[in-house]
């Protein structure tokens, strides 16, 4: 398994844990390190993490990211990608990356409600939701959304930023939200990211305490389900 780092901060989290667990083969690249995407066909699956990066930059980085999902896409090799991860993959496949109706920061939308997605009934049929519920507490950190085209199909909505868990083809998904935080990555996220340091931090600690059991469960669940889904 390649694992893709857009950013240090934004490791493969609790898919790190299953994967050390699980003894699965893996490498990991920093692209903010300057270090070059390796040949996909080398790898069962591809995971492509968040960053501060937008999928519509015209920067080296983003050229050759872009280059080598195209490449992973065209063998159907398994990806996943987390936030700009589904970004990048939905820009791969030829449709758009936009701002969002409403920038989604930390665990409480605009109203002051938890964020909370929605399983679509196509998502309530995919593998990825195999032995899951309908819908999820979630933990957001974007400003960009994606738009679908054709042979994408939408899994999960939001009630703000719609697109948020999508399918493109059979076997690449891509996933608005956070599903991976660890208790460590939390704590660095919150405070080194440019946004969450807006936010008051024991609100947003109080937040992660009052569904960090649930939150842990499915992030498992959907990531287990994954690598079942890319033969792992």
């Amino acid at each position: 398994m390649l694992i893709v780092k857009n950013i240090a901060r934004e490791g493969p989290g609790i898919l790190g844990e299953i994967v050390r667990e699980r003894g699965i083969a893996s490498e990991t690249i920093e692209l903010d390190q300057r270090q070059r995407f390796p040949p996909v066909d080398r790898y069962d699956a591809i995971v492509i993490l968040g960053g501060p990066d937008s999928a519509n930059d015209k920067n080296d980085k983003m050229r050759e990211e872009l280059a080598r999902l195209r490449e992973a896409m065209d063998i159907r090799k398994p990806c996943l990608g987390v936030c700009l991860g589904l970004q990048a993959l939905v820009k791969t496949a030829g449709s758009r990356v936009a701002p969002s109706p409403v920038k989604e920061v930390g665990f409480r939308d605009p109203e002051g409600e938890l964020y909370k997605i929605e399983l679509t009934e196509k998502g309530r049929h995919d593998p990825l939701f195999q032995g899951l519920g309908s819908s999820f507490h979630v933990f957001q950190l974007h400003g960009e959304t994606v738009e679908l085209a054709d042979g994408m199909l939408l899994l999960a909505a939001g009630k703000y930023c719609r697109n948020q868990v999508v399918r493109i083809g059979s076997n690449a998904y891509g996933i608005q939200c956070h599903f991976e935080l660890t208790p460590e990555m939390f704590e660095s996220w919150i405070n080194e990211d440019p946004d969450l340091l807006k936010l008051d931090k024991e609100a947003l600690r109080a937040d992660f305490a009052s569904i960090r059991d649930e939150y842990t469960r499915l992030g498992r669940r959907l990531l287990e389900n994954f690598l079942a889904i890319a033969g792992m």
